[in-house]
C-alpha cells in the first residue's frame, strides 16, 4: 500500500465539488429544469423534495460501506454511477415518459451522491488528524458550495445561451447539459483515481454479511447511546432545526428570483440568475466558508458559535426587501445574494464542526452519516412544504415568515454544549 502523504490541497477541492454537484444538480437545477417545463412550485417542491430521501435514509446503509471494501473503493465506484445516472437523465428527456424516467434516474443519482457522501466524509476523517479537520473545514464547504454554485451559476446560464440558439428547444437543450455533466463526472473519477492517496487506516475488513448486519445494529445503537436519553435531545433538535429557515427558503428563493413579475417574482433570465447567484455569490460563499473555518481553527468552534448561528440566519432578511421593492438593478440583487451567501457561508460551519464534534469516537464514518442524515431530513419535510406554504402566503409574506422562523436557530443553538477547545490549534509543548 502507497502510504506516501499527498497535499490535502490535491484532493480535497475536487472530491467536495464530486460531493456537491450532485445534491445541487437534484435539488436546484432540477427545480429550474422542470419549472421551464411547465411545472408548478407546488409540484416542484413536492416531487423533488422526494429525492432528498436517500440522503435521509443513507445510515441503513452506512456501516456496510464501513466495514466493505474500502472508502477510496467506495468513492471512486460511485463518482462512476454519478456519471452513468446523469447521462441517463440526458437520454431520456426527450422521451414520451421524460417524467418518470427522468424522475427515476434523478433518484439513483441520489442514491449514488448519497453513498458517495457517507465514503467521502469517513475518508476525509481518517486521512486527516483533528486540527487538519477543522482547517480544511471552511475550504471543503467551500468548495462544496462553490460545486452549488456552479450548478446555479454556470450550468443554467449556459441551458439559457443553448436555448436562445436552438430556438428554445428546452428539452434538447437540458439534454446536452446533462451529457457535460456526465464528461465531468467521469474527468473527476480518472483523477481521484490517480490523485487519492491510500489512507493508513482506510484498509477493507474480512467481514461476511452476518458481521456487516451486527456491525449495522451496534453503529445504530451507539450513536444513540453516545449520551443518556434525555442529553440527546438538544444534539436531534440542533441536527434537525438548525436550518430550518433555510430549508423552507431553499427551493422557493430560486423561483422567486426567476419567476416573471406577475407572478410575483423578480422575473431573472437564466443568464441573469447565472450572474447574480453564480458569480457574485461565488464570492461571498467563498469569503464566508474559508473565513469561519480560519476562525474555528484559530480560537476554537465554541467561541465563534453564536456569531455563526446570527450569520446564516440574519441575512435572510434580504428576501424581504427585494420581494417588496421588486426591485431590477442586478447590482441591489447581487449585493444582497453576497450578503447571503457570505453569511451562509460562515454560519454552515458551525453545522459542519457539531457533526464532526459529535461523531468523534468508534464508528465515526457512521455517527457523522447518521448526523447529516438527520440534518437533512430538516430540510427534506419543510422544502416539501415549501411550495404549499409560498403558494398560500404569496412571496413577500412568506419571506416575513421565514425571517421571523429564524428564532427557531437560535433557540437549538442555544441548547448545545462543546468543548472550548475543539478545534484549536495545539502548540507543540517545549
Amino acid at each position: 500500500m502507497n502510504n506516501k502523504k499527498r497535499n490535502p490541497w490535491s484532493w480535497i477541492p475536487t472530491l467536495y465539488i464530486a460531493e456537491g454537484l450532485p445534491n445541487v444538480v437534484v435539488m436546484t437545477v432540477a427545480v429550474v429544469m422542470y419549472m421551464q417545463l411547465g411545472m408548478t412550485d407546488t409540484e416542484i417542491a413536492l416531487y423533488t423534495g422526494w429525492l432528498g430521501l436517500p440522503w435521509v435514509i443513507k445510515p441503513l446503509w452506512s456501516p456496510f460501506v464501513d466495514l466493505y471494501k474500502t472508502k477510496r473503493w467506495w468513492v471512486l465506484a460511485m463518482q462512476l454511477l454519478l456519471g452513468s445516472s446523469l447521462a441517463g437523465v440526458a437520454f431520456l428527456l426527450n422521451a414520451p415518459f421524460w417524467f418518470q424516467g427522468t424522475m427515476s434516474f434523478f433518484f439513483l443519482m441520489a442514491f449514488a451522491s448519497a453513498t458517495h457522501d457517507i465514503a467521502a466524509d469517513g475518508y476525509y476523517m481518517m486521512e486527516l488528524d483533528d486540527h487538519d479537520q477543522v482547517w480544511f473545514v471552511g475550504i471543503r464547504n467551500t468548495f462544496y458550495r462553490a460545486a452549488v454554485i456552479f450548478g446555479n451559476g454556470i450550468l443554467i446560464p449556459v441551458a439559457g445561451f443553448m436555448q436562445e440558439a436552438f430556438d428554445n428547444e428546452t428539452a434538447y437543450t437540458w439534454s446536452l447539459v446533462f451529457y457535460g455533466l456526465a464528461g465531468l463526472f467521469i474527468a473527476i473519477w480518472l483523477y481521484h483515481s490517480k490523485v487519492m492517496p491510500h489512507a493508513d487506516a482506510d484498509r477493507p475488513h474480512d467481514t461476511n454479511a452476518c458481521e456487516i448486519l451486527v456491525g449495522v445494529t451496534t453503529a445504530f445503537k451507539s450513536f444513540f447511546q453516545k449520551l443518556p436519553p434525555l442529553q440527546m435531545i438538544a444534539p436531534m433538535l440542533f441536527l434537525l432545526f438548525y436550518r430550518f429557515p433555510e430549508a423552507l427558503m431553499l427551493k422557493m428563493s430560486v423561483t422567486f428570483l426567476m419567476r416573471p413579475n406577475e407572478e410575483g417574482g423578480l422575473g431573472l433570465s437564466l443568464q441573469e440568475f447565472g450572474l447574480v447567484s453564480g458569480t457574485v455569490g461565488m464570492i461571498g460563499l467563498t469569503l464566508g466558508g474559508i473565513m469561519g473555518g480560519i476562525l474555528a481553527g484559530r480560537d476554537g468552534f465554541k467561541k465563534w458559535l453564536w456569531p455563526m448561528v446570527c450569520a446564516i440566519t440574519l441575512p435572510d432578511i434580504v428576501y424581504v426587501y427585494l420581494s417588496y421593492s421588486m426591485t431590477s438593478n442586478l447590482f441591489v440583487v447581487s449585493t444582497c445574494l453576497f450578503i447571503e451567501q457570505f453569511g451562509y457561508g460562515i454560519g454552515f460551519t458551525a453545522l459542519t464542526l457539531y457533526m464532526l464534534y459529535f461523531s468523534k469516537g468508534a464508528f465515526q464514518t457512521s455517527h457523522y452519516a447518521f448526523c447529516t442524515a438527520i440534518s437533512y431530513l430538516g430540510l427534506m419535510l419543510p422544502g416539501m412544504l415549501s411550495g404549499y406554504m409560498k403558494d398560500a402566503l404569496g412571496y413577500r409574506l412568506f419571506f416575513v415568515v421565514v425571517t421571523a422562523l429564524c428564532v427557531i436557530t437560535f433557540l437549538v443553538a442555544s441548547l448545545i454544549k462543546v468543548d472550548k477547545d475543539f478545534g484549536k490549534k495545539k502548540l507543540a509543548k517545549n
